[in-house]
């Protein structure tokens, strides 16, 4: 999965990228509200962490233009804003979770991982498809109880087709949330990778549909 982390204090924004790195996600981040505005408008981000007190533009007005411009990916604010007043705002103006400074940042990741779960239709921590199984807390993918070993890579394909199973996956938007917007997007390393879970899981659990995609089947 793919995270934005809005923050300007350095300190905090490295703590959550490299938390919400160690739980499989892929980070960008943003120190200002322009950026965040930009990158929140013209990438597509499963979940984005947002500080309110920001230089260049205010973390509400940054949601604001988010969701004004169609972006409906759930947004956890962080921030030291704490009175009722100020929550409210955030929850009106589209925030789908709030946290207040000083946190653990352990129980930010675990509600980020809920936000995204959630937004793909999946309740319970642990998703199923056919033989396979996401402990979307733990990070760990069972096949028929077994525990799989993964590369990042292959954890985070096969993560992303598994809160999407049943569902077409295109090459683009596989590419464009297993990878940070500072690296190359390469369909040609994604099939290779595809290729490789297919060997440990079976190759009819992912299926290809010429010219749309892949499927994983449940």
């Amino acid at each position: 999965m793919r995270a934005l982390v809005v923050e300007d204090d350095a300190a905090i924004a490295s703590l959550v990228t490299t938390a919400l790195g160690a739980a499989g996600f892929v980070v960008d981040r943003a120190a200002d509200g322009e950026e965040a505005t930009h990158l929140g408008e013209t990438e597509p981000y499963d979940v984005a962490v947002l500080d309110l007190g920001l230089p260049g533009a205010d973390g509400l007005a940054v949601l604001r233009r988010w969701r004004a411009a169609g972006r409906r990916y759930p947004v956890l604010i962080l921030t030291a804003r704490e009175t009722w007043s100020d929550k409210l705002a955030g929850f009106r103006a589209g925030a789908d979770d709030y946290v207040t400074k000083p946190f653990r940042v352990e129980e930010v990741v675990v509600r980020v991982q809920a936000l995204v779960r959630r937004a793909a239709g999946h309740a319970d921590v642990r998703i199923v498809a056919g033989r396979l199984a996401l402990d979307t807390q733990l990070g760990t993918v069972t096949l028929d109880g077994m525990p799989l070993r993964l590369t990042a890579m292959e954890q985070r394909i096969l993560a992303y087709l598994m809160h999407r199973a049943g569902r077409i996956v295109s090459r683009t938007e596989l590419s464009e949330h297993v990878y940070d917007g500072a690296t190359d997007r390469d369909f040609n390393s994604i099939e290779v990778i595809i290729g490789r879970l297919r060997r440990k899981i079976g190759a009819e659990a992912i299926e290809t549909l010429r010219g749309q995609g892949y499927r994983l089947c449940t």
